[in-house]
């Protein structure tokens, strides 16, 4: 345990992924949404591609609790169950590229998908039905797919909720339930497949702290008649955060990549 902590600690960046994590905290706290299209391209800057994941998931098994009794009153629990099994169905697929992939090419893909989602809602994309439970099914396919490639299980299940009438309580509820079946799902096919390992997994939960402070102080500031300005924050940040992210930025991206292998190695 002491090396593992050794380890954490040499974690260049580790400041940059505390203040990263509670900022992505306070986004989902208020919106049911956007922890990891906050986290991720800040982690991906760090950790090498399956930690970010696994920072990910063992984090927000726990910055979500306390929002988890007044999700369940208002969520549709029949529509998170149909998302969160196509989602399931689809996942390993996903995390069998991930293993594969370069973490630089995984930063583009990741910075891709969270500077998409915003712009697509900014120009106003709107469902022209109801949603279906093929729909719900088709959804949670692709949500599994992207979120074992890329770490982001949220952006197809965002998009369909705020392209549809839904209401803002009822949206937010339904996304944060479903992420957290998501996150539990992940959790166990890692293990299963021999994925987790003990840095990545004692860092979410020293992340976790910053995570479930941040989920209050967002869950405080969240008030339903001011769902425009929240909405609006929430895509700037992750608009921000996709930008500033991106590999092209980097001085030092062969340095910070070898030194976060150096530590992935020496853990094995």
């Amino acid at each position: 345990m002491p090396e593992i902590v050794s380890d954490i600690l040499a974690l260049e960046g580790l400041g940059w992924l505390i203040a990263g994590v509670f900022l992505a905290g306070a986004v989902r706290g208020f919106s049911g949404f956007g922890a990891a299209l906050v986290y991720m391209p800040i982690a991906g800057q760090f950790l090498p591609p399956l930690w970010a994941l696994i920072t990910l998931v063992v984090m927000e098994i726990f910055g979500p609790l306390p929002l988890l009794p007044s999700a369940w009153r208002s969520a549709n629990r029949g529509q998170v169950a149909r998302i969160s099994i196509g989602a399931i169905v689809a996942m390993p697929v996903g995390l069998t590229l991930l293993l594969a992939v370069e973490p630089e090419v995984f930063r583009y893909l990741v910075s891709a998908l969270v500077l998409i989602l915003p712009i697509l809602l900014l120009y106003g994309v709107r469902l022209p039905g109801p949603i279906t439970r093929p729909l719900q099914y088709g959804t949670g396919v692709m949500s599994g797919f992207v979120g074992g490639f890329a770490g982001l299980p949220g952006p197809p299940v965002i998009l369909l909720y705020m392209a549809s009438g839904a209401t803002a309580a009822m949206t937010r509820a339904n996304i944060l339930l479903y992420l957290v079946a998501i996150d539990l799902a992940f959790i166990a096919i890692l293990s299963v497949s021999g994925q987790m390992s003990a840095v990545p997994v004692v860092l979410g939960v020293v992340l976790a702290v910053p995570n479930v402070l941040g989920n209050l102080a967002g869950a405080a500031m969240f008030r339903p008649e001011r769902q425009r300005l929240y909405r609006m924050f929430g895509l700037g940040v992750m608009m921000a955060v996709g930008l500033s992210s991106l590999p092209l930025w980097d001085h030092d991206t062969a340095n910070r990549k070898d030194a976060a292998h150096a530590v992935e190695r020496s853990e094995l």
